[in-house]
């Protein structure tokens, strides 16, 4: 008789199970900040939503990091708001890093690490009245913001990411100007992106001067660009085009400090050489990419296949396509870089949650195939621990694994909290987890001996 494999599948010991959150999206009345005020203008997000209260962790984070220690989770990715601490140029609030100093101890006194970003596409409305990230002024404000929060949070946090998804920020806010300040400018693209790169040197050389032992890196979407055709000359150029873009001039920048074109010509950055102890991967899908002569376009438009498995669908269509295997690619292929890899976002929108525990299940078990393939992975983060405010989408794509109603508040746990938690508890995925979550999964996670 020919049995399954029912031995489970375990993570190296001491592996992070977390979910993951932005300020803006999370603590409530960010009024001090350009996504407010856009917020504010009728049409700019989807069925009229503002993020108002949010999910109230201003107030009361203390009791969703309640709800993730009793989901066995021990760590959470959180963003520091620029605004609260920085409210005007030059002057610091302590009031509000004493409030974030609450949070990450009530973290830690929860057994979870913290994990802290710096920047999460938003600003405060004094910097964007400059310019914002158009104006090279803006690396050296980032600077000072940097050098106050780490210098007052150092003792509580020893994970930083400087800067979420700096090409989402790009394509959303100038190449499609859907978000703020929505400048449809390819010259503004490039001086956005080179800011961004500079302003992460620095930050990366500033805090380790504050903080030696900090481990320092970015958390990079990426989108696994795929020619539409593999056959085609052209839809090859464009995929590994749109790659090129969104993936290595960052990364290669980072790791060896040149500054690649359109961003410059081969100069060289002391401060942003190897500036990554950690690299943050932010992955939810693939595109396939079919040739256009539009430069507009990088000369790729993104597809999905007629014939996927879809997310739900957001304001402009559909927000994401399965396709689990190009996370283990993408592991596979920032491992050459030597560096710890953490998946700092990793979900789908599913508002009845009848895909979630299965996607992300599939999702996680590309993070074991890349551990035992000898990548260095060190920690995974859903996004998201409760429903939260999804920037111009607003309350319309729902990622949480606890379903939240913004106007009451109240809270319930999805099926997917259970399995998630049941998986952090393990540190493995189990053939049982597995059967009771997921059974069509049994075949391919579990396979019969040949």
């Amino acid at each position: 008789m020919t049995l399954e494999i029912t031995h489970d599948l375990h993570f190296p010991p001491g592996f992070l199970w977390g979910t993951a959150t932005s300020a803006h999206q999370v603590e409530g009345n960010n009024t001090n900040n350009q996504w407010w005020e856009f917020e504010q203008t009728p049409g700019k997000i989807w069925h009229g939503d503002k993020s108002g209260r949010a999910c109230n962790w201003w107030e009361d984070a203390e009791a969703d990091f309640d709800r993730m220690h009793a989901m066995h989770l021990n760590t959470h990715r959180l963003g520091v708001e620029w605004s609260r601490i920085e409210p005007e140029a030059g002057r610091f609030d302590h009031r509000a890093i004493d409030r974030y100093r609450e949070m990450l101890d009530a973290l830690r006194q929860r057994g979870m690490k913290p994990m802290v970003t710096l920047h999460h596409f938003t600003n405060p409305l004094w910097l964007e009245r400059q310019g914002g990230w158009e104006n090279p002024a803006v690396v050296s404000h980032f600077q000072r913001y940097v050098r106050f929060t780490v210098d007052a949070l150092s003792d509580l946090c020893d994970l930083w990411l400087t800067i979420n998804e700096p090409l989402v920020y790009l394509a959303q806010g100038w190449f499609r100007a859907i978000w703020p300040p929505e400048n449809k400018s390819i010259p503004a693209i490039i001086r956005v992106y080179r800011h961004m790169l500079l302003a992460h040197g620095v930050a990366y050389q500033t805090i380790h001067a504050l903080q030696p032992e900090a481990q320092v890196g970015i958390a990079m979407a990426v989108r696994l660009f795929q020619p539409w055709d593999p056959n085609s000359m052209l839809d090859r150029f464009a995929g590994s085009l749109k790659r090129y873009i969104g993936q290595d001039v960052w990364l290669q920048g980072a790791h060896d400090g040149k500054i690649r074109p359109p961003l410059g010509f081969g100069d060289y950055n002391h401060a942003l050489a190897d500036s990554m102890d950690l690299i943050g991967i932010n992955y939810y899908t693939r595109d396939l990419v079919r040739f256009t002569p539009d430069p507009r376009k990088l000369f790729g438009e993104e597809r999905y296949r007629p014939d996927g498995e879809f997310s739900d669908s957001g304001r402009r269509g559909i927000y994401s396509e399965l396709a689990p295997e190009g996370l283990y690619q993408i592991i596979r292929e920032v491992s050459q870089f030597g560096k710890p890899v953490y998946i700092t976002e990793n979900g789908l929108p599913d508002h009845d949650d009848d895909q979630r525990p299965r996607w992300l299940l599939e999702h996680i078990y590309q993070v074991y195939r890349a551990i035992q393939a000898g990548s260095d992975v060190r920690g995974y983060y859903h996004w998201t621990f409760t429903d939260n405010f999804e920037w111009s989408e607003g309350w319309g794509l729902r990622f949480g694994l606890i379903e939240l109603d913004p106007v009451t508040q109240a809270r319930r746990p999805r099926p997917s909290a259970a399995m998630y938690a049941t998986l952090a508890a393990e540190n493995a995925i189990s053939h049982a987890l597995v059967t009771r979550y997921a059974p069509s999964l049994l075949h391919r996670l579990f396979p019969k001996p040949r």
